[in-house]
């Protein structure tokens, strides 16, 4: 450990790094945030001595579905007895997020009980894997930091070099990797030989940077396939699945967890009943994450039906996993979800219609914001008619203001209230038409904090409270919940 660590160093160092460096969670798809091509990343690993040719990896894109299915896989190899790195992005409260070992009792990590209170692990994570030691952070800002400013490398570069770096020091035996934007370019692609790439979805997100066509942007996330390495997709659909046969053809085996029979589907009902992650969703992540492991089993000689079981169903508490689904309170219940595209919410408000037409809740109250670079015109459509909305303005220059969201909301309901939304049929959910007002007129909310403070004051002990439209409402909300 370097001898100049302290605290307040290490806290003075990381927001030097935020404000220096351009990151798209904080600026945006601005010039240097994001920069496609693999050049200065390449660079960086050889600088660092190639620490990605020291551990195994499993290489995911998507555009929906990567996080949960990333988790899922790592809690799963590590319950297996595989010393198992997570690398993802972006983070909710602190940047350490971005890369965890999860825990092994084979390998001598410590267990659910020991980690979960072991020195470095906030507590507001409240899972057991170990996020890298601000020690090492420092360490390696400080050693690194005149080559990183001589190169211009984007804030994304630089923790994709530190987690890799990380994850060889530590000798992790497998590293589930997840890829920033898209694929072809992302600086996680330098992996020259993964286990198996995965791409778990395709929808519309990232237009500007991924194409305008779902076609478009398949190609893009198909760029992380390789030579000889399998390749699994998440759901065959007539506009992508013509882009990855034709990308794997002649390049690597391809499957699509939809047509498989994972060995352990039978047992898919239980384990989603148990499973604490509760999205709906989940119910496609899981059979993609079987069909992967089904796969891996030849090359991972370690993993049983028993490990895998085991890891998926405890996947939040082992990882320390946030924002999917997640249940922050009960009575009101409250909900809290980082979807933040039109293909995620339709998923997320029709569990939320359901929700209230099965009398589980008696009222839903919605706390929502959305970055101003979002389709917001292909999502108010989705938003549930029997809710309560409270707009905030998240706490970035990114994010819409409150005031904006509710006034295109207000047109459009002015224009669509007695309509289902396009695309809808009759027989889909009713989380298809426009919110009417509610008990409660919409509401422009100055902070997520506030719009949260009166979300509670309005609920009933039978409320339901859904807090989302993109990570940064749930990372704002979550100090409120998490101790």
């Amino acid at each position: 450990m370097d001898r100049g660590f302290t605290e307040a160093g290490y806290e003075a160092l990381v927001e030097d790094i935020f404000r220096r460096f351009p990151s798209v969670q904080k600026d945006g798809f601005t010039a240097g945030a994001y920069k496609p091509g693999l050049e200065c990343m390449r660079a960086f690993e050889e600088a660092l001595g190639h620490p990605t040719r020291a551990f195994r990896s499993i290489h995911i894109a998507g555009t929906n579905g990567k996080g949960s299915v990333a988790n899922m896989l790592a809690s799963a190899l590590s319950s297996c007895g595989l010393r198992t790195g997570l690398f993802t992005s972006p983070h909710l409260i602190d940047f350490r997020e971005r890369m965890v070992i999860a825990p092994s009792e084979a390998d001598g990590t410590p267990g659910a009980k020991e980690k979960a209170n072991a020195p470095g692990v906030p507590s507001a994570f409240g899972g057991c894997a170990r996020l890298i030691s601000r020690e090492y952070v420092y360490e390696f800002l400080t050693r690194w930091l005149p080559w990183i400013t001589e190169n211009q490398l984007s804030f994304f570069e630089i923790t994709t070099g530190l987690a890799f770096k990380w994850f060889a020091d530590e000798g992790v035996d497998v590293a589930v990797i997840e890829t920033g934007l898209g694929g072809r370019l992302d600086s996680t692609n330098i992996l020259e030989e993964p286990l198996l790439t995965l791409i778990t979805s395709i929808g519309f997100d990232h237009m500007a940077l991924l194409g305008n066509t779902l076609e478009q942007i398949a190609g893009e996330k198909a760029g992380i396939f390789k030579a000889r390495v399998p390749a699994l997709v998440g759901e065959r659909i007539p506009e992508t699945a013509p882009v990855f046969e034709t990308k794997a053809r002649g390049l690597c085996p391809l499957f699509f967890a939809d047509e498989m029979s994972p060995a352990l589907w039978d047992q898919s009902a239980r384990i989603l009943q148990e499973m604490d992650l509760q999205a709906r969703v989940q119910a496609k992540n899981l059979r993609t994450v079987l069909c992967a492991l089904d796969i891996l089993r030849p090359q991972l000689k370690t993993l049983t039906d028993e490990g895998i079981v085991s890891g998926i169903v405890h996947t939040a508490r082992n990882m320390g996993f946030h924002g999917r689904w997640e249940r922050l309170q009960q009575s009101p219940t409250v909900i809290a979800d980082i979807g933040h595209n039109a293909h995620a919410l339709r998923h997320n408000f029709a569990q939320l219609h359901s929700c209230i037409a099965s009398g589980e809740n008696d009222a839903l109250i919605i706390v929502y914001g959305i970055m101003a670079d979002k389709d917001l015109d292909a999502i108010l459509p989705l938003m549930p008619r029997e809710a309560t909305y409270l707009f905030a303005t998240p706490s970035t220059p990114r994010a819409l203001p409150a005031a904006e969201i509710l006034k295109r909301f207000k047109a459009f309901h002015q224009t669509h209230a007695a309509r289902p939304a396009e695309g809808c049929t009759p027989s889909g959910a009713s989380a298809c038409f426009i919110a009417p007002e509610g008990v409660y007129p919409p509401q422009a909310v100055d902070s997520v904090t506030e719009a949260v403070k009166q979300a509670l004051e309005l609920a009933t002990p039978d409320t339901l409270i859904y807090i989302g439209g993109s990570t940064f409402v749930v990372a704002d909300a979550l100090p409120l919940f998490l101790k």
